[in-house]
């Protein structure tokens, strides 16, 4: 039987001493994070990365594990489980094998080859495989009955019997599968009552009538496809030379040429027909389909940890504005914490066109909350709105940002936002969440469902629980990379930390709010139903501001607390006036307080926190401006280079936000001028970037893009 360690071993490069600790501290219920940041000596320094990949396959290999004792237990009823059948499934690597040996002992619907056996055909079919009979229509009298009224009658009984006997066989099924791997091809059938001029029809109209390797087709295309199909315009199958199936078979089973194997070529048709073909090419697509929905997945991860890490512009008093024509721009001012002070609309565009009164107002509300900076959402007015608050002369600078609105709608509607704020409407939700987006992406990008910003690709249509479960640890990565201020988070973010979770962050919270900010890290133990283990998890990722320790302002764990307090005691100091003293920091010798826990890894990770405790790894934001000129796509023109914003990258290139309602795509091709196979090679979202109008489709509101000229 395999055992854990060899089954991921064989499936990653890490060495095996790191993969059983790895396992150790997952056992432990030890988060990714937490294993990575503060057990490197442990997991020999794995990242994330590495350490989700054990955490993987540690989930697939107990899946496996429990689909095996499940059918031994089923066959062990039937009382047909013998000593090397069980070998055989307990020492199974692959669902697919698995389900292979399974496959003779599954409970299903009586088939006809049962109702042979049943009526006695069974000797006279391995007489047909023995392939030795001179005289078959003799023998075949011999089991004719009251059931079987004629020799073709029960000839046609044993070929039942022998086709799913071949259908069964582990040989042909492997071979099979191969074929299916890889000289499948993907067919497309347009389904007759298609209309070809509906939008919905022309948006899938290439896949009409299409072909192509299975092996070789991209993702973003396959899932296309089973868009299409799901939609109903085109039926889906993989096709194989069936010819050279047949092939494959016949050699396995037929050993002479007589009229058995005429009867064992007919009964291996019918197999292939009826059981392998349908079976194993439904297998292909799905297969097909898993490993494009894990391609479109990790394209979500990459672009949703670029845009939770997304530059913040930090504790600034902002006022943000949800632009609009008809139902005005709905404004509001909110404080340096994100805190609502104010809230009004005002009406500066077609068809009241109020922008005097629009300005002064803004002129006003910039004074009186003293704001230091505007940000605008990108959707409808969002570049008319831009030039008019450019026109104002406010008495001090003043800097605007425009910001993705994406999912703001979907979270000005949610249970969270109705939590937040119970006597405001979607409206105001919707603009203070664009100007908490600005101060902080993370902190508000993480209340909204990831499936909802719209970075993804065929987001959709993958494996929804599988999306879910990757999206998720995306956010908690991000969360925890960057640390959270305990006193001001939210339990949408708080429910991220290590080793938190939903409950206890609603916990955390109502500590909070009945005794008052956390004073340091250990208060923490105080909180209801946070034992020791949710402490040591979650402690090195929660930050406390002018703390009495200043190392709760830092990502050094409270288990090393002891060790800086030791090195700065050798150095003849304290620890508050060792942080952020590189000059002293430098002089601690690393190799003193090595030990069998904390090795040169931590250390160093202890030395880098104490120059620059608390570092925010983002970057900070910078204002962009898009290309006054351009207000609709009807201004574009082949040749014009514009200025824009990345705002999803996909396999086959990235879209580009140019300040109008429509972005514009630039295929991979387009990216630059060398061969290109990992997009994210080149941009990543959020990326400010100049591009080169190739093409504009008006009728179908599509543009074209280079980032090659």
């Amino acid at each position: 039987m395999i055992s854990i360690l060899d089954y991921i071993s064989a499936r990653t490069s890490i060495e095996k001493k790191s993969i059983q600790n790895t396992v150790n501290l997952l056992d432990q219920d030890c988060s990714i994070p937490f294993i990575s940041r503060y057990r490197k000596e442990t997991t020999g320094n794995l990242d994330e990365v590495q350490i989700g990949d054990v955490s993987n396959f540690k989930k697939e290999f107990e899946a496996l594990e429990a689909r095996k004792l499940s059918i031994l237990k089923s066959i062990e009823e039937q009382n047909q489980l013998t000593d090397q059948l069980k070998s055989q499934i307990e020492n199974s690597q692959e669902i697919a094998v698995l389900e292979d040996l399974y496959l003779p002992y599954k409970k299903s619907r009586k088939t006809k080859a049962d109702t042979a056996i049943e009526h006695g055909l069974e000797p006279l079919a391995k007489i047909i495989m023995a392939q030795n009979a001179t005289d078959l229509d003799s023998i075949a009298q011999r089991y004719t009955s009251k059931h079987i009224s004629s020799t073709e009658m029960a000839l046609e009984g044993a070929r039942e019997i022998i086709a799913q006997w071949i259908k069964e066989r582990l040989d042909i099924r492997k071979q099979l599968r191969r074929q299916f791997e890889r000289y499948g091809v993907l067919q497309t059938k347009k389904v007759e009552a298609t209309e070809n001029s509906s939008e919905a029809a022309q948006k899938h109209s290439d896949y009409f009538n299409w072909n192509e390797p299975i092996a070789k087709c991209p993702s973003h295309r396959l899932l296309a496809i089973l868009r299409a199909q799901a939609l109903g315009f085109i039926k889906i199958k993989v096709e194989i030379d069936n010819k050279r199936a047949l092939e494959i078979i016949y050699s396995r089973v037929i050993k002479s040429q007589n009229l058995c194997a005429e009867q064992i070529e007919l009964a291996a048709k019918d197999a292939y027909k009826r059981g392998l073909y349908p079976a194993l090419s439904k297998e292909a697509l799905s297969l097909a389909k898993e490993k494009a929905d894990d391609t479109a997945i990790a394209v979500f991860e990459k672009n949703l940890t670029q845009l939770l890490l997304s530059p913040p512009l930090g504790e600034k008093r902002i006022l943000a504005l949800d632009p609009g024509f008809k139902s005005g721009c709905k404004l509001v001012c909110l404080d340096q914490k994100g805190v609502l002070l104010h809230n009004e609309t005002i009406y500066p565009h077609p068809p009241r066109k109020e922008a005097s009164q629009a300005i002064k107002k803004m002129l006003t509300l910039v004074n009186a909350y003293k704001i230091e900076a505007i940000a605008i959402g990108n959707g409808t007015a969002s570049r008319e709105t831009e030039q008019l608050i450019k026109r104002i002369g406010f008495e001090k600078p003043i800097e605007v940002f425009v910001v993705s609105e994406a999912g703001a709608s979907v979270y000005s509607a949610s249970k969270i936002a109705r939590a937040e704020f119970p006597n405001y409407d979607v409206t105001v939700r919707g603009a203070v969440s664009i100007g908490r987006r600005l101060s902080d992406p993370l902190a508000e990008l993480v209340k909204i469902d990831a499936k909802s910003i719209g970075v993804g690709q065929y987001q959709h249509d993958v494996d929804q629980v599988k999306l879910q479960q990757r999206l998720d640890r995306v956010v908690e990565s991000c969360v925890n990379k960057v640390g959270i201020n305990l006193n001001t988070a939210s339990s949408s973010l708080l429910k991220y930390v290590s080793g938190i979770g939903e409950k206890l962050a609603e916990n955390i919270i109502d500590y909070r709010e009945n005794n008052g900010a956390f004073t340091s890290r250990k208060e923490l133990l105080k909180v209801a139903r946070l034992g020791e283990k949710a402490y040591e998890q979650s402690a090195g990722f929660l930050r406390i501001k002018n703390p009495s320790n200043p190392l709760d302002d830092s990502a050094v764990h409270p288990e090393r607390y002891q060790l800086v307090k030791q090195m700065a005691k050798d150095l003849g100091t304290k620890v508050d006036q060792l942080i952020g003293q590189p000059e002293k920091i430098d002089k601690i010798p690393l190799e003193k307080y090595a030990s069998d826990t904390v090795g040169m890894l931590t250390l160093k990770d202890i030395i880098a926190e104490l120059k620059k405790p608390g570092l925010d790894p983002r970057a900070k934001a910078r204002i962009f401006e898009f290309d006054p000129s351009i207000k609709s796509i009807k201004d574009l023109k082949a040749g014009q280079i514009l200025p824009g914003i990345v705002n999803n990258v996909t396999n086959f290139g990235c879209f580009v936000d140019i300040g109008i309602k429509e972005s514009g795509l630039v295929h991979i091709s387009n990216l630059s001028d060398t061969y290109v196979s990992d997009v994210n090679e080149i941009v990543r979202v959020q990326q400010h970037v100049k591009v080169k109008v190739l093409e504009v489709d008006l009728d179908r509101s599509r543009i074209q893009l280079s980032m090659n000229f």
